[in-house]
């Protein structure tokens, strides 16, 4: 069973993402910021990251920062999840490191292909 690692503050937030993940059949390792959240995917080395980018404590961003330093995670795809929908933001997530983008309110559809996606999984539907 493939593993997720949701770091997201706003409980609201993590609670239908780890609902659609778990739906979905995923197994999902939750943290509540940036740092939980590096402590938790360097031990659990999960297939797949969701990320918030806006978070206390530790900013995704610069988590993702540090998880591409680690030979441990640098591999590991991350996918930022925001309420910010501005391109200029896209671009600097992907250019820190980030492996794609979602914007909130999610679209079930979109979070289903683009885990898929980077997990590497078939189209089932």
């Amino acid at each position: 069973m493939k593993r997720i690692l949701v770091v997201e503050d706003n409980a609201s937030s993590a609670k239908l993402l780890t609902d659609i993940l778990t739906f979905w059949g995923y197994t999902v390792l939750p943290a509540g910021d940036g740092v939980e959240g590096i402590r938790l995917a360097r031990a659990e080395r999960p297939d797949l990251i969701m990320m918030d980018v806006q978070m206390p404590v530790m900013d995704g961003l610069t988590a993702i920062k540090e998880l591409r330093r680690d030979e441990a995670t640098r591999d590991i795809p991350i996918i930022c999840v925001t309420s910010d929908t501005m391109r200029s933001s896209r671009e600097k997530v992907l250019s820190m490191g980030g492996s794609d983008f979602i914007s909130k309110p999610i679209d079930i559809a979109e979070v289903r292909d683009m885990v898929r996606k980077h997990l590497k999984e078939e189209q089932k539907d």
